[in-house]
């Protein structure tokens, strides 16, 4: 039997954050061959354009702004990327703005409107290059006329999403590198979709209120502008095919799948044979802790679907039902849920990390759990069951020292690295 699993499954993890390390997946998605701009299967003469810009927002917006100075140097006219606070990294041609992720805060408002500003004197002769990652939703928050900041915080109801962006940089050519942390990667939903066609209408949306009783939270506002969008007093966001996205390309530089494949081939580099089972894992983070920990146990017990040693691989987004009033995020609790049904078995080890390194409103990325993490816990004084009703797996991971620290520093790492030259 193995006897350094959670040392393993490190790896394992590892090798998918890896794939997806944003700095590295856009200089992949992003190459320079003298005057010619490579973007995957696409070319752009940079003889035909006056200005490149940088704009873009997200956790990992930072790290890829950085690959582009790396690709592009001095040919950059300049830019502004929207980062969580402390994600900074050195740059010398792209300006960084802080802000509040997840919930969006006044400074991401400053921000958004420079950036706004910025994109609205750029022209047809201009190339924009618009980083999004993970949190660009949050990042990006910019009511429309006549709703504040608080009341947008109760709706996200932005200007910059739903293909707006697209519309304020018309028309300039606009190349979105886009860092997938969506469930199928839909262009549509990612941060919102700023620079994509946006299929949904205000009646849809009046449609979703009335179907859960919503529409009396929302502050007067919001259903004003949501009537006078259903009575065409108020444009629509821009939908698919319109001339606006003429000029506008989006590419996906990683993506939740590329993850897994990449820990699989890890783990058979291990000696294990690996099976990914899904990269749309959704629903309930309780339930879906469950479901892999019974197939873990038919493993054990029968040898299917695959015989040991194995490595069973997953991705998605599931969700947390907060009761309590703990620390956590859905990775974190996903581990604890699953080592209280694992209690006991041997020979059994699961973690649970985010990509983009950060768990919830935590520095962690997720937690390592095994058959012997609830008797770690009893014995020094921790109950399992409790931590888990008050959604507190931060804290009780903490105290066994399980927590997936080393995956937030190696998402930064390409920012460590620069640090250390300069």
């Amino acid at each position: 039997m193995r006897t350094d699993l959670k040392k393993e499954a490190r790896q394992i993890f590892e090798a998918g954050l890896r794939a997806v390390d944003p700095n590295e997946a856009v200089k992949r998605s992003l190459t320079l061959e003298g005057n010619t701009l490579l973007l995957g299967e696409q070319e752009l003469d940079l003889e035909d354009f006056e200005g490149i810009w940088a704009i873009g927002a997200g956790k990992a917006s930072a790290a890829m702004a950085q690959a582009v100075e790396e690709v592009l140097g001095d040919r950059i006219s300049g830019g502004l990327v929207i980062v969580k606070y402390d994600h900074l990294a050195p740059l010398q041609k792209i300006r960084l703005m802080e802000a509040g992720h997840p919930t969006p805060d006044e400074n991401g408002w400053r921000a958004t409107q420079e950036l706004v500003s910025l994109v609205k004197k750029l022209g047809r002769q201009d190339l924009v290059l618009f980083l999004l990652s993970g949190g660009g939703s949050a990042l990006l928050p910019m009511p429309v006329e006549g709703i504040t900041l608080d009341e947008k915080m109760a709706t996200t109801n932005l200007l910059v999403k739903g293909g707006q962006l697209a519309r304020l940089a018309h028309p300039s050519t606009l190349i979105s590198l886009i860092l997938s942390d969506v469930v199928g990667d839909p262009l549509d939903v990612i941060a919102s979709g700023p620079t994509v066609g946006d299929p949904t209408t205000y009646k849809e949306c009046q449609e979703v209120l009335d179907r859960y009783a919503l529409k009396d939270k929302l502050p007067a506002s919001v259903k004003s502008h949501l009537e006078e969008g259903i009575e065409g007093k108020v444009p629509e966001t821009p939908k698919p095919g319109e001339p606006i996205f003429s000029q506008t390309l989006s590419i996906l530089v990683g993506t939740n799948m590329q993850a897994l494949k990449a820990a699989a081939n890890q783990a058979e580099k291990l000696g294990y044979t690996s099976l990914i089972l899904s990269s749309l894992i959704e629903g309930d983070t309780t339930e879906a802790a469950r479901f892999h920990t019974a197939l873990a146990k038919e493993i054990v017990m029968s040898g299917h679907p695959v015989v040991r040693p194995a490595c069973l691989i997953s991705g998605g987004e599931t969700t947390v039902v907060v009761r309590g009033q703990g620390k956590g995020g859905r990775n974190q609790e996903f581990a604890l849920a699953a080592a209280l049904d694992l209690e006991g078995l041997k020979g059994v080890c699961l973690l649970c990390g985010g990509t983009d390194g950060t768990d919830g409103p935590t520095d962690a990325a997720g937690a390592v759990v095994d058959g012997d993490t609830v008797a770690r816990a009893l014995a020094k004084g921790l109950n399992p069951k409790e931590f888990l009703a008050e959604n507190n797996s931060y804290h009780f991971f903490q105290h066994l020292d399980d927590l997936l620290l080393n995956a937030s520093s190696m998402f930064f790492r390409n920012l460590q690295r620069v640090n250390e030259k300069t």
